[in-house]
């Protein structure tokens, strides 16, 4: 034994051949926290004490090689300055560069994940062989950082600058025969054979057959790229990387620039340029946002996977109602592994569903992500039905039919009688109460809502909304399946609109006010976009139908008549309703606050439309010039402080799942952390004052809570501060 610690082990083996193994005790996976950095900075100083080695191998214990750094510790490590941070990161590249500096050849044997600082890990040895199954990459710019443990100067001397460009800004997971593709690793062997095929690399390597030492002069010396070829690779990339990674998120770009700057540079100096440059981007507010993003994420996955544990398994759904919103949820069910039936009334619906189906699994085909006869395969998982012959071995039902209250609990009411007495009744309804949903069952226990959004493919996000009777099985069924489906479930209780709809048209409420004083809709659009949602207010209405928000808006004024009166009409006529009433329904008609037209991909385009414009302006009171700030102010304030509520009123157990369900659900920029965190970045108290200031102007709807004002009294946040060391 050369080495023993928590994380690491290093032992001496056949050969003269030492193993360093990372085995983080206690933890499912290897992460390398601050505790496990200084194990590593022993074992290699142990390793360099121990004479007459001949190799050294890099290894895991785990499923997982190593997952990267141990993202809890980057609030509290990033707080601590721009000095703090370059003097762990240059003692980080000397342990590194000491691996990389042994008089004797290195391989890593990769058997899992390997990502951010694991992947950066493995890039010091002078060959790497990896498992068939195993992925790596650098995702540290999904985080609002870049890697800044050498990734950015080993990687491309070891791959190529355009090669590396594609991974770091991308921060893409690449499979192992990708990874043999450019030359990240040097051979692909099926798990078992890992440790043999890294010994014998090794042997090769010590009979002279494998040069490690033009291996590793490679990884030192400046890129070998002319003026222009540098031009080409960087400026290029450059500007297609801005364009995709958009203003708001700084690090892919900052990351070439960093590659651009060290390419000429020897080892030492391109990572002191690189330590600088993950600085800088780490005490920045995205960094700080995209972090606490990822741990909100960690709670939401958490709470999932406790459910998942007590839940009967789904080995056999169905959804009632074919059509669009049918025959996504088929799809995905289907193409997950979960066999469906679909069932309808009506034969025409029916096709529509599984022409819906077909045409999902169509585009993976052509994307390359699934075979013709991986398709044919998932496509026989939907087995569409007029009758309910097979509902009795049905273990969960999701209803997808008309949001009508009457029609649904009829046909709630009519299944519940033809299944068994464990099946789960699921509504996938994106208003009405589940608790009165539930009155007319007989097992309201087996009943909770799975609100799925539009569309089903593409949106992460299941409402899984309990009722007053729901019971925890039920729940934890329902998240098990909705997690079977690659979904992110989140748990909420019942109330008009569960949690993102109630969240959402306070929003349109702010809209339909700054509409009502004479705003431009464009602009106010342009706005909204340039703070850093996927689409504007006007623009998301025409997404959504103006029939589905003018019913949503009456559910919404009927549950909160003080805050949403307006909502549902009792007032001034809205710019919402004006649409409605005039049959611009939007993308549905191809008319609403913009008039549609196809693109060349069939999809379809906005273009302005002055009949939209003058209907709008008719149904203004007053015409008013608004500031940027000032719109911004009047459509995140209502937004903001229903989510509150909706913390407040234990609608949604944790700030973490409010947060991402607005995320994952409406588009809420990631890059601004959710909505509590944009009222903790604005600080408690401002928000108040802000808040006050428009509600008397107002009314209600922008009024904070008097918990809010507590808090801001208190100097209170929605997350605790990163502790300082």
């Amino acid at each position: 034994m050369i080495y023993q610690g928590n994380a690491i082990m290093v032992t001496r083996g056949d050969g003269d051949i030492a193993t360093l193994t990372f085995d983080l005790q206690g933890e499912s996976v290897n992460k390398l926290s601050s505790a496990v950095i200084a194990e590593l900075e022993e074992a290699v100083k142990a390793i360099q004490a121990e004479s007459g080695l001949a190799g050294l191998v890099l290894a895991s214990a785990k499923e997982a090689f190593i997952v990267g750094a141990d993202i809890t510790e980057f609030q509290t490590m990033f707080g601590k300055g721009g000095e703090f941070l370059e003097s762990m990161l240059h003692r980080v590249h000397g342990i590194f560069n000491a691996i990389e500096d042994l008089p004797f050849p290195t391989v890593t044997a990769i058997n899992g994940l390997a990502l951010g600082g694991g992947c950066e890990v493995l890039l010091t040895t002078d060959f790497r062989v990896m498992g068939d199954k195993a992925q790596i990459g650098l995702p540290e710019t999904k985080l609002g950082i870049l890697p800044g443990w050498g990734g950015c100067v080993r990687l491309p001397r070891l791959i190529g600058a355009d090669n590396a460009i594609e991974w770091i800004a991308g921060g893409t997971q690449n499979r192992a025969d990708a990874a043999l593709k450019v030359g990240a690793v040097d051979a692909v062997v099926p798990g078992e054979q890992l440790e043999a095929a890294a010994l014998d690399i090794l042997a090769r390597a010590n009979a002279g057959e494998l040069d490690y030492r033009a291996r590793r002069e490679e990884k030192m010396q400046p890129l070998r790229l002319g003026p222009i070829e540098q031009m080409m690779a960087f400026e290029t990339a450059k500007g297609y990387v801005a364009g995709k990674a958009g203003p708001h998120y700084p690090a892919p770009v900052e990351a070439i620039k960093v590659i651009q700057k060290g390419a000429g540079e020897e080892r030492a100096r391109a990572q002191a340029i690189e330590a600088k440059a993950f600085a800088k981007l780490a005490m920045t507010e995205v960094a700080f946002n995209l972090v606490g993003l990822f741990m909100s994420d960690q709670v939401v996955k958490k709470k999932g996977g406790q459910f998942e544990k007590q839940a009967r398994p789904v080995k056999q759904a169905a959804v009632l109602g074919a059509g669009i919103m049918g025959g996504g949820i088929a799809y995905q069910s289907a193409s997950k592994g979960t066999p469906i039936l679909m069932k309808d009334i009506k034969e025409e619906a029916i096709q529509l569903g599984l022409k819906e189906a077909r045409k999902l699994f169509t585009k993976q085909v052509e994307r390359k992500k699934l075979t013709p006869e991986q398709m044919a395969e998932k496509l026989a998982n939907i087995r569409p039905t007029l009758t309910y012959g097979d509902f009795g071995s049905v273990d969960l039902v999701v209803e997808a039919v008309i949001e009508n209250p009457k029609v649904k609990g009829a046909v709630l009411t009519e299944v519940e009688g033809l299944v068994g007495e464990e099946t789960i009744l699921a509504s996938n309804t994106s208003t009405i109460s589940i608790t009165r949903l539930a009155s007319s069952l007989k097992r309201p226990e087996n009943f909770c809502g799975m609100h799925f959004f539009n569309p089903v493919h593409r949106m992460p996000l299941v409402e899984v909304i309990r009722g007053e009777k729901t019971s925890d099985a039920a729940v934890a069924a329902t998240v098990a399946y909705a997690r079977a489906m690659g979904k992110t479930p989140i748990v909420v209780n019942d109330c008009p609109g569960f949690l993102v709809n109630r969240v959402l048209f306070p929003y349109f409420g702010g809209f339909s006010l700054l509409m009502a004083q004479g705003a431009d809709f464009p602009r106010v659009d342009k706005v909204m976009e340039k703070f850093g949602w996927p689409m504007g207010p006007a623009y998301l209405l025409d997404v959504v139908g103006m029939d589905t928000a003018v019913h949503a808006g009456e559910v919404m004024a009927e549950g909160f008549p003080e805050r949403m009166g307006s909502l549902g009409g009792n007032g001034e006529k809205s710019a919402i309703q004006a649409m409605f009433e005039n049959d611009r329904l939007g993308q549905k008609n191809d008319r609403g606050f913009y008039a549609y037209e196809e693109d060349r991909k069939g999809k379809p385009k906005k273009v302005s439309d002055e009949a939209a414009i003058a209907l709008v302006k008719s149904v203004a009171k007053e015409s008013r010039e608004f500031s940027d700030e000032e719109i911004i102010s009047r459509m995140m304030v209502p937004l903001c402080l229903e989510t509150v509520r909706c913390l407040e009123d234990g609608i949604v157990g944790t700030p973490a799942e409010a947060d991402m369900a607005l995320i994952y659900g409406i588009g809420f920029p990631p890059f601004r952390g959710g909505a509590l965190r944009y009222v903790d970045a604005m600080g408690v108290a401002a928000f108040v004052k802000l808040a006050d200031g428009l509600a008397e102007e107002l009314g209600p709807l922008y009024a904070p809570t008097e918990k809010l004002r507590e808090m801001a009294a208190a100097g209170e946040t929605f997350y605790a501060a990163p502790a300082q060391a």
